[in-house]
């Protein structure tokens, strides 16, 4: 900016005005008496008018009513202190739509007189798009771990409340009062683990279980529960495209999602009004991903939820994915169904869009990568009975309570037991030479030895023990975070009797 006084004192008006009618940029020059009086073409051709029209009070119609007091204040200031200022405001295209324009301005001189201002305009909409998106991102990213590392804690609080809940079944058979308190007590840990899993879903820790699917099947399979669930006085309309891609997703988390999208939709209806679900082929392209930081471009499966309710209005919007936010009465609505959609959707690597417009409706677009395998062919597989045994097991956990517990479980169903508070301790044990078949170990616990390093050191020494991770996260938590191998056993916090059991069945029989 302070170049082109300069140059315009040298040159001459004439021979500036020709240059700057090719720059890159939007000019303005004012002269003394504040007041605009000349503009360059690109400035022009921007906002659609003739240079008489611009003169005659262009600016002050063009600027945005909202901006427009806050600009004149910080010109009308730098004016009469000789300054230079810099401000954003929105100005109106010729298109009528309302663009970012980042304002440089600057006093210019004809030798030692001051002759007025010359402004150079950008337009920034677009950066500042990014900008809101990458914050929007980076706070969803902070909410997410911070949600993940309360459900961890809390999964760990549950498993020392279900575990002992399980161990004191046996010694009340036959007291109906505290049989009764003992269900109701563990209907609360359900409860709980439903809570936690809600969090580890939008915190993207949640366990998946994905498979190759077409949705379009799953969709049409879902199409009598979605009638008895969403009532007769919503019409429900379902739209599939031809050659359907696959995808490679959890279908339960899918159904989950549709549902939590579904009953949203429902209530945004106020129960009277149509649903349509759609699902197509969809590439998202190098432009698209520019606009969205957070999307890889690509071949996406795309779902779609559209409803004719009353729509969002905008600065409900990008609060919408917040856990726990929600605009309906308290207790009718935990805020936690988009927020577990929007978790999930960015676990399996996807990318979900919003779009609503008050009065009309809102869509909710769902953008699952695309899969090149087979559909998967699901198999039935009949749960023996949860069966004990009478190896030994080493159980490393550094959370006192927790690791109690667990010993308790495990002596109940026959095992001989050992126990450590951390790796550094466990592995003294492994080194002493006694016989150990299972290293049941946490998978995060303090201390320089890292359980992945017990387990191979473990392994070494006795190449027939098996391993089995636990945690108050989850396997797909642990797999994502290079903590555990594809391969790797983990049994997540909670477990039950019964699911410890049939783990440790499962482990001791696969080869070693």
């Amino acid at each position: 900016m302070h170049g082109l006084p300069k140059t315009s004192a040298e040159w001459g008006d004439h021979h500036f005005k020709e240059l700057a009618d090719f720059a890159p940029v939007l000019i303005w020059r004012s002269g003394t008496d504040k007041l605009c009086d000349w503009f360059n073409k690109p400035w022009l051709d921007f906002v659609g008018r003739s240079m008489e029209q611009e003169l005659g009070n262009g600016w002050a119609e063009g600027v945005h009513k909202d901006d427009f007091d806050r600009c004149l204040e910080i010109y009308t200031a730098s004016f009469d202190a000789r300054e230079s200022f810099s401000m954003v405001y929105r100005l109106r295209r010729h298109d009528g739509e309302y663009r970012y324009i980042l304002d440089n301005g600057a006093p210019f001189y004809r030798g030692d007189q001051f002759a007025g201002y010359f402004g150079s305009c950008i337009d920034v909409t677009d950066q500042r798009a990014a900008e809101a998106q990458l914050r929007e991102v980076q706070k969803l990213d902070a909410i997410g771990k911070l949600t993940g590392g309360i459900a961890h804690d809390f999964n760990n609080l549950l498993q020392i409340v279900s575990g002992n809940l399980q161990l004191l079944k046996k010694n009340i058979e036959g007291n109906a009062l505290a049989e009764k308190r003992l269900t109701n007590a563990m209907t609360g840990v359900l409860r709980g683990t439903r809570l936690a899993s809600q969090l580890l879903a939008f915190g993207r820790r949640q366990p998946l279980a994905p498979r190759v699917i077409n949705l379009g099947r799953l969709i049409r399979g879902m199409d009598d529960m979605l009638r008895q669930t969403l009532g007769e006085a919503i019409e429900i309309e379902t739209v599939i495209g031809g050659g359907l891609w696959s995808t490679l997703v959890d279908p339960v988390q899918v159904e989950t999602a549709l549902l939590n999208l579904a009953i949203n939709a429902r209530d945004a209806m106020r129960g009277r009004g149509k649903l349509t679900i759609e699902a197509g082929n969809a590439s998202l392209d190098d432009t698209y991903a520019a606009r969205h930081i957070d999307v890889m471009p690509g071949q996406y499966v795309m779902l779609a939820v559209s409803d004719t309710g009353a729509g969002i209005p905008p600065d409900i919007l990008e609060k919408v994915f917040e856990p726990f936010f929600t605009t309906k009465p308290t207790g009718e609505g935990t805020g936690l169904g988009l927020s577990m959609v929007h978790g999930f959707v960015k676990q399996s690597g996807g990318h979900i869009k919003l779009y609503s417009e008050l009065g009309s409706g809102t869509t909710v677009r769902i953008y699952l990568p695309r899969s090149r395998q087979p559909e998967d062919v699901l198999v039935e597989v009949e749960m023996s009975p949860a069966k004990g045994g009478t190896e030994r097991i080493l159980v490393v956990e550094d959370d006192d309570e927790v690791r109690a517990t667990t010993v308790d479980m495990l002596e109940d169903l026959g095992y001989s037991v050992l126990k450590a508070k951390n790796a550094d301790n466990a592995l003294a044990v492994i080194e002493s030479g006694v016989s150990i078949d299972v290293l049941f170990t946490d998978v995060v616990m303090p201390g320089k030895l890292q359980s992945t390093e017990l387990a191979r050191r473990a392994q070494q020494r006795l190449p027939n023990i098996a391993v089995l991770y636990t945690s108050g996260y989850t396997d797909n938590a642990m797999r994502h975070g290079n903590l555990l191998e594809a391969e790797s056993e983990i049994l997540s916090k909670p477990y039950s009797r019964e699911e410890l059991a049939r783990k440790l069945r499962h482990v001791l029989r696969k080869p070693a």
